[in-house]
């Protein structure tokens, strides 16, 4: 059976009424943005997802070994692989009220004002417990990594045109103008724990830790641990800055970590279960890839085993 997406429905849609239809296996030819439609259908059933990738970053499918130049490699694994689960991780934003940016009152832990005006706590937002079903309306799927920050205002900048042309390296020619951005202030909460201040340039919680060109940004991350690892990244002085981190990057996919504290910049890793996020100003969201609009609150969570994808033997 073959399902075609569309404008209005990306492959949610498709892939329910394909497991309705009682298919064994469902596979996605197409790019992040539909492997996750896809993925959030699939979540919390036995039906396994299989990647023919076709799009700009192919995260997952690199993420999971599956070539993406290699059209008979990944036909033959979708039809005839083993399959595995795979957590998925679901992010809940919480919009900025018209007015929160300029009346809303910080706090050691303050509450965020939603669309309507009504104050809300981050502990009040529904969702459910790690491996229960997620409510679509308020939460996004991701499969690889979301986040905020420069790894946002990246994906805010490449546009359709641009990735057609170029591909992954859209996103990085983009960077480039984003290099001087302020940095971004936030509290952030992993667990239950307290709250901590972070000053970053980017903030990311991952599912699995590679990103296109062999670059390991998480070299902890699994894909089936049932944790998503929490980065946080900052630089100082300028190119100089930026310069140290992408070689830190670099050494860190070979094994190897700088403890140094005057170094220019700065990765520091946590993992965790569920995490919260409370910004002092609005910030875009990009979840594998996908902006989801800009939010003042965050609320991150894992489910442990959520997918089953097929994977070469």
């Amino acid at each position: 059976m073959i399902y075609r997406t569309t404008v209005e429905d990306t492959g949610l849609g498709q892939a329910r009424s394909a497991v309705e239809a009682g298919a064994s296996v469902v596979v996605v030819a197409g790019g992040d943005g539909t492997v996750r439609a896809v993925a959030e259908a699939l979540a919390g059933t036995h039906v396994p997802m299989a990647l023919v990738p076709a799009g700009t970053g192919n995260l997952l499918a690199r993420n999971l070994d599956i070539p993406v130049d290699n059209l008979q490699q990944q036909v033959r694994t979708a039809l005839s692989g083993r399959d595995m689960a795979m957590d998925l991780g679901w992010l809940t934003t919480v919009p900025p009220a018209p007015e929160s940016a300029e009346t809303a009152e910080q706090t050691e832990h303050p509450d965020v004002a939603t669309t309507d005006g009504a104050a809300t706590d981050l502990d009040d937002l529904p969702t459910t417990d790690l491996t229960g079903t997620p409510a679509p309306h308020r939460e996004h799927v991701f499969l690889v990594m979301a986040g905020l920050g420069f790894d946002a205002a990246m994906v805010a900048g490449a546009d359709d045109q641009l990735k057609r042309r170029v591909g992954w390296v859209a996103y990085f020619l983009v960077g480039v103008r984003h290099l001087h951005a302020r940095r971004t202030r936030l509290r952030l909460r992993l667990g239950t724990g307290g709250w901590q201040h972070e000053r970053v340039r980017t903030l990311l919680f991952a599912n699995c830790g590679r990103l296109p060109a062999g670059i390991v940004l998480l070299p902890d991350a699994e894909i089936d641990d049932g944790y998503l690892d929490v980065a946080a990244i900052d630089t100082r002085g300028g190119l100089i800055g930026w310069a140290s981190l992408l070689g830190r990057v670099m050494m860190q996919g070979l094994g190897w970590r700088s403890a140094n504290a005057y170094n220019p910049s700065r990765i520091e890793f946590w993992r965790a279960r569920q995490i919260a996020v409370e910004l002092d100003e609005p910030h875009a969201v990009q979840v594998d890839g996908d902006l989801v609009g800009d939010a003042v609150a965050l609320k991150v969570r894992v489910q442990p085993d959520g997918l089953r994808v097929r994977v070469r033997r």
